[in-house]
């Protein structure tokens, strides 16, 4: 089996850093926030040696990746027009996508706007919601949880950049990766900045080392914050656009995955949601699975997760 390989390729008018492993069906990995395609690690090499083609972008504004300046050019317009652009670079029609985070909700809207270039998608943390007609998506975050929410923080350009100077790279990358606590839902007391309110932990958990962050923390030393909180920033905009969706359905095989103690689980009824009607409803062909774990699931229970995936892709053979 090859390692792992690295290329920029262009697609939407921007370069993309993708990293590949394997041959076979293409699965395509799209990670999160604050994250990069190394989050992926364990699943690449996992559904490479299974015989699948692997390919793990680092998303706009990350990584090794074109950052533009705007956050109008970070709706799910661009990020689906990226992924389309990379399918066809690969001469591919189809391809199972695998979303976490950012890369859920991206997953999702691939899978709403594009239905036919998605054989099946898993997505993880993030579910699905349909548009609200009567209210702006980052409007009403900011009405429900206040300015202390994290999402709140990240709307105006350079603050949470100038928060998050405080600090160096790689404290930054601990306090949203090494999360555990599931008391405060990513909201700061009044007056304090989100950044300043997460706990740096004294000790690593087992499932990452110092190494493995530090990874993270060169990348976004090179590349800043900046493309990657423009995701939050564009929400609004993305309500806009996606008005012609409107209570459609999500017509691919999806299969959801969370942890049991991920810090949004259990946030504004999202647990309810999840185990409800609605969500099964918009997404008539959904199974869904609730790991013992945090919100970093690929990494934290790599090895459930690298599982899950592979017995839902072998529902798929190939033709």
């Amino acid at each position: 089996m090859n390692e792992v390989s690295h290329r920029r390729i262009k697609t939407n008018g921007i370069w993309v850093h993708i990293a590949e492993q394997g041959r076979g069906p293409l699965v395509l990995l799209l990670h999160g926030f604050p994250e990069i395609w190394y989050s992926w690690r364990h699943q690449i090499s996992f559904l490479a040696n299974h015989g699948y083609h692997v390919v793990a972008p680092d998303l706009r504004g990350y990584g090794d990746s074109d950052s533009p300046l705007s956050p109008s050019s970070y709706t799910f317009m661009h990020y689906v027009g990226d992924i389309i652009g990379l399918l066809d670079h690969l001469g591919e029609q189809q391809a199972f996508v695998v979303g976490h985070d950012v890369g859920a909700a991206i997953a999702w809207h691939l899978s709403l706007f594009r239905p036919e270039r998605v054989k099946a998608s898993i997505n993880l943390g993030v579910a699905y919601f349909d548009r609200n007609p009567n209210v702006k998506l980052g409007e009403s975050l900011i009405r429900t949880f206040g300015d202390g929410f994290y999402i709140s923080q990240f709307q105006e350009p350079g603050r949470a950049e100038r928060t998050f100077a405080r600090y160096d790279y790689l404290t930054v990358i601990k306090k949203f990766l090494l999360i555990t606590q599931t008391d405060h839902n990513l909201i700061a007391p009044p007056g304090m900045e989100i950044i300043d309110y997460l706990e740096t932990p004294s000790r690593l958990p087992p499932w990452i080392t110092e190494e493995e962050l530090q990874v993270y923390a060169d990348k976004f030393q090179e590349s800043g914050f900046t493309g990657a909180l423009n995701y939050y920033r564009a929400l609004d905009l993305n309500w806009e656009l996606t008005a012609p969706w409107q209570g459609s359905k999500i017509r691919v095989p999806v299969k959801f995955m969370v942890g049991e103690n991920d810090i949004g689980f259990d946030i504004n009824g999202i647990r309810q949601y999840i185990e409800g009607n609605v969500f099964r409803n918009l997404i008539p062909d959904l199974e869904v699975v609730m790991l013992d774990g945090h919100h970093y699931l690929q990494q934290e229970k790599h090895h459930q997760v690298s599982e899950e995936i592979l017995s839902f892709l072998a529902k798929f053979p190939p033709e």
